[in-house]
């Protein structure tokens, strides 16, 4: 499991965009995009003009830190994604999409990504009434996402689903909110992954 060290807001205003790794504060005025839009560092209102390289290589990380994944297990989503059929930074970003910690986000159980791969490591989720530990397994059309039956489990999901009324669920997913269980009900498509991401560059970079 990857984690990030040391203030993650830093790593959304060197790359200028939201990453959305702290969760609902993302989508307050307390963003750091939002209060202090430039780069970090005493140097951060001028940002150089970085190469067609740097592009690239920028986009990548932002992928990889958006769904929390280290270099070598990043280079296995994009060889699956390459094996494929259909364009391969559309397959990467649904494969990294499947995961069951971007799932449990998505269907609100967590605050954030991060949140949601702890949730899963500590063995509060469950896919088709089995616990389930591994945050980077693929869920899949017909799987049931749950809480663990345990009122610690169940109280911490309907913890952040409570706070964060008013967040929709992606349409590839279902939720019913008061029994605590979400479905896939089809495979997620490049529309509805909703992420600053200009998978091209990545393609583009891991191609070399």
């Amino acid at each position: 499991m990857a984690r990030i060290l040391g203030p993650k807001c830093r790593l959304c205003r060197r790359d200028g965009d939201r990453l959305y790794l702290k969760g609902a504060r993302c989508h307050t005025a307390k963003c750091a995009i939002a209060k202090r839009g430039y780069p970090p560092g005493m140097h951060g209102f001028r940002r150089a003009r970085p190469s067609e390289y740097g592009i690239r290589l920028r986009e990548k990380q932002k992928a990889k830190r958006i769904y929390g994944v280290l270099e070598r297990q990043f280079r296995k989503y994009f060889a699956e994604a390459n094996r494929l059929r259909g364009d391969t930074g559309a397959n990467l970003l649904i494969l990294l999409e499947r995961r069951l910690d971007s799932a449990v986000f998505q269907l609100g159980f967590a605050g954030g990504r991060s949140q949601a791969r702890q949730f899963v490591a500590h063995g509060h989720i469950t896919v088709n009434e089995r616990k389930l530990d591994v945050s980077s397994h693929l869920v899949k059309v017909g799987d049931v996402i749950s809480p663990k039956a345990h009122k610690k489990s169940e109280s911490l999901a309907r913890e952040r689903i409570e706070g964060q009324q008013g967040r929709s669920v992606p349409e590839w997913l279902t939720l019913d909110a008061k029994e605590l269980k979400g479905t896939v009900t089809r495979s997620p498509a490049r529309e509805d992954v909703a992420i600053p991401i200009q998978e091209a560059y990545i393609v583009e970079f891991s191609s070399r």
